[in-house]
Formats: structure tokens, C-alpha cells, sequence
């Protein structure tokens, strides 16, 4: 559309990756990522993902054996993501406090 706007050719070397064009292993894992509770604590603050019901997601999105490793692999990176994020603003919210 911006394309379109400003009347140049589309780069698609520029172009970042749409939802379509990921794996259906990917849309699984977003997907069950987003059904996972998180576990917050008052001091602590986001300290992950709570998997006690990560097999039932598995059946439920019927997410096939070869796939579980590179599946897990997706939460796990995404998780420490949040992780870190959580860490810096607890970090931030701290110094502001203490200044």
C-alpha cells in the first residue's frame, strides 16, 4: 500500500515476512504461547510461561511428534524474550523509585 502511495516498485528483499508466510508449526506455536498462563509475582514480576497444560495444547492443535522439538524451541525463545523484557521494566520501575 505505501508502494502504491508513493508510486515505487515494491523490494520484496525489503519486505518483512507475513503470518501466511511462516510454517504451520509457527501459527501452532503463537498460538498455543498465547493460551499458556503466565506466572507473575508481586517482587519478582513475569517469570515465565506456566506449561501444566502444554499437552493438552499439543492434542488440542494436534501438533505432530516431528514438530513438538522445533515447536518447543519457538516457546522457549519467545518466553526469554518476555522474560528480559519483564526484567528490564521491573529494573526501570526500581531506579525510578529509588532516584
Amino acid at each position: 500500500m505505501m508502494c502504491e502511495q508513493t508510486g515505487e516498485e515494491i523490494d520484496w528483499e525489503k519486505c518483512p515476512p507475513d503470518y501466511q508466510d511462516f510454517p504451520e508449526v509457527v501459527h501452532d506455536a503463537l498460538n498455543i504461547y498465547n493460551s499458556l498462563g503466565n506466572r507473575i509475582y508481586p517482587d519478582v514480576g513475569y517469570t515465565g510461561k506456566d506449561f501444566s497444560n502444554f499437552n493438552f495444547l499439543l492434542e488440542l492443535h494436534k501438533v505432530e511428534d516431528f514438530n513438538k522439538e522445533f515447536l518447543m524451541e519457538i516457546l522457549l525463545f519467545l518466553d526469554s524474550r518476555e522474560i528480559e523484557a519483564s526484567q528490564k521494566a521491573m529494573k526501570q520501575a526500581y531506579d525510578k523509585i529509588k532516584k
